[in-house]
């Protein structure tokens, strides 16, 4: 079986001229399907940059990067844009929007998605796959900080992604919260085969990991 996430020979660079600062050397890795991945370095090690370059968010400049089956690099717009349909993304801040209950929350996701049929029972059931059934008509102001994030996973989760992109999720969460956030992504790809890369500095959730990456001034250090 296709890897979900294949990369070879990934560089990238910010700037033009003197300014040309490079950021990835010759990144090379593969992630199996369902695994949950963690990756980790130092502040400016180019952790998220890597992360948005396999989502999509960003360009490849130089070096081959295929997430589902799909070569990201010198894709069309509307490629990227199918390929991210099929991707869901976790932050930090849960950036939900404090006017709208849960459900609305997540079917606000379905919206963009284009996946109106049956929206409220997928964000429904999303939201009851992360344990909040009984929280569906709550705002965010009536949630704590654990359970705003695990609406932020419901909404990447909506929509069935086949991988899940996380830019540390565990951030702001207490021990408690932050086991449960990474307990539920485990469990999805051993339930669903999701694949879950998640770039963390969270000592706490490493034991959950099938695999944990250490990138180090733009390198991978241990594949």
């Amino acid at each position: 079986m296709e890897h979900a996430i294949t990369v070879r020979g990934l560089d990238h660079h910010f700037g033009e001229g003197e300014a040309r600062r490079q950021v990835l050397f010759d990144v090379e890795f593969d992630i199996a399907r369902g695994a949950l991945v963690v990756l980790m370095g130092a502040s400016g090690s180019g952790k998220t940059t890597l992360l948005t370059l396999l989502g999509g968010l960003r360009s490849v400049q130089a070096g081959s990067v295929r997430v589902l089956g799909q070569e990201m690099a010198d894709a069309s717009a509307s490629a990227l844009a199918e390929a991210r349909r099929r991707m869901g993304f976790v932050f930090q801040a849960h950036n939900l929007h404090e006017s709208l209950t849960a459900l609305q929350n997540v079917r606000l996701a379905l919206d963009v998605h284009g996946a109106t049929s049956k929206a409220d029972d997928a964000a429904a059931g999303a939201l009851a796959v992360v344990g909040l059934a009984n929280r569906l008509h709550y705002h965010p102001a009536r949630l704590s900080g654990g359970q705003k994030q695990r609406v932020a996973v419901a909404r990447a989760l909506a929509a069935g992604p086949q991988i899940i992109f996380a830019d540390e999720p565990t951030a702001a969460l207490d021990a408690e919260n932050s086991m449960a956030v990474v307990s539920l992504l485990k469990r999805l790809g051993a339930e669903r085969g999701t694949t879950t890369l998640m770039v963390t500095h969270d000592n706490r959730v490493l034991d959950l990991a099938d695999r944990i990456m250490t990138i180090r001034d733009g390198q991978l250090v241990q594949p």
